[in-house]
């Protein structure tokens, strides 16, 4: 079988598509993989280190308001379309997956003219402009929250869940804190801003530096890559306590995440898979900027179900980052409740579950 994955611009939409090949390769060892992205995304990076073929397209997406640059993102497409056409005919793909962000627009509307059966996969509760726009077009929509499918024609949609949340599972706790600094004896705090950083995160995180190191848990803190010397300058001023380790990006994620006990982060569908499969308790603060709210969405279906605190960004101060920490971490009882919650949310099987969907359309 030969099969055409892309999806690109953040790790959300990435590793649910790096998790399902990697489920492909262990159910079909035969199966040939082509993973279509942009050069200037995250994806050019960390497709070629997982060995899978990698080509790319160029593609913007569009502005929400009036712009000359809708004109150029149009011509865009068009040209995307045709490059993606040729790349689908050169492959001989079987069929053709799409994860999310705007290049699966051009590539996924090609393999549905050429009459490839093609899938796309809503991680988020609420569909960008992409996926509402392929819906259309494709024969299958995979998603992972039930309040998505309000948003896609019923006939079309299965529900799977995120692929990454399979991939998590069975790792090794301890070997993933030694691999990043941490202590086995002590509990652990990861906070992070999703795979390019936030800055308001950042800038909550190095005002409590101090407070931290005062604290009986440590915390491994991932600043992204865009953000780390930025915020090393401002660590020298302050201090770098002992109990805090600070990285700029974490590869071996599932890894790192089996040793964790709570978790600081924003609410990107494919953050949630992981921590509901892990059932890792989470104080999520969702990026206000991101399309329909949908973060924030994503977080309420953690938070009302007991499984996370909701801290909205204009509410985050690095005393309420330090009091909802000890509220949570310093308490077992609460801990151990939001943890059942959290895995009871959990999908382990996801990745087997579109993997499945895949082979009824290609039959």
């Amino acid at each position: 079988m030969r099969i055409v994955v892309s999806g690109g611009g953040t790790g959300g939409h990435i590793y649910p598509a790096l998790a399902l090949i990697r489920e492909i390769q262990k159910e079909n060892i035969e199966a040939e993989f082509l993973y279509i992205g942009t050069e200037k995304g995250l994806e050019e990076k960390l497709v070629p280190r997982e060995n899978i073929p990698f080509k790319s397209i160029h593609i913007t997406g569009f502005k929400r308001k009036l712009s000359f640059d809708n004109m150029k993102t149009i011509y865009r497409f068009i040209k995307g379309v045709s490059d993606s056409k040729k790349m689908l005919k050169e492959f001989k793909a079987d069929v053709v997956i799409g994860t999310g962000g705007y290049v699966c627009g051009p590539v996924v509307y090609a393999a549905a003219k050429l009459g490839i059966p093609t899938i796309i996969h809503e991680q988020n509760s609420v569909p960008g402009l992409t996926n509402k726009f392929l819906s259309r077009y494709v024969n299958k929509i995979a998603i992972c929250f039930d309040e998505a499918k309000n948003f896609f024609p019923n006939e079309k949609v299965v529900f799977t869940g995120n692929p990454r949340a399979s991939e998590v599972l069975g790792q090794d706790g301890v070997k993933g804190r030694l691999s990043v600094g941490l202590k086995t004896g002590e509990p652990a705090v990861l906070i992070f801003g999703g795979s390019r950083g936030a800055r308001p995160i950042n800038e909550a995180v190095i005002k409590s530096l101090s407070e931290f190191g005062s604290k009986p848990y440590q915390i491994l803190y991932i600043t992204g890559d865009v953000h780390y010397n930025e915020v090393l300058k401002e660590v020298e001023l302050v201090g770098n306590p002992a109990n805090v380790v600070i990285k700029p990006f974490v590869h071996n994620m599932p890894e790192v995440l089996a040793g964790i006990d709570l978790t600081v982060s924003r609410a990107g569908a494919t953050t949630l898979a992981e921590l509901t499969s892990l059932g890792i308790p989470s104080i999520l603060i969702p990026s206000p900027y991101v399309t329909n709210n949908h973060q924030e969405k994503n977080a309420r279906s953690l938070s009302d179900r007991g499984a996370a605190k909701l801290l909205l960004e204009k509410e985050l101060t690095s005393k309420k980052l330090v009091e909802e920490i000890d509220r949570i971490l310093m308490d077992e009882k609460q801990l151990m409740s939001m943890k059942k919650s959290a895995k009871e949310l959990g999908i382990q099987d996801a990745a087997q579950r579109l993997y499945n969907v895949m082979e009824e359309l290609t039959r």
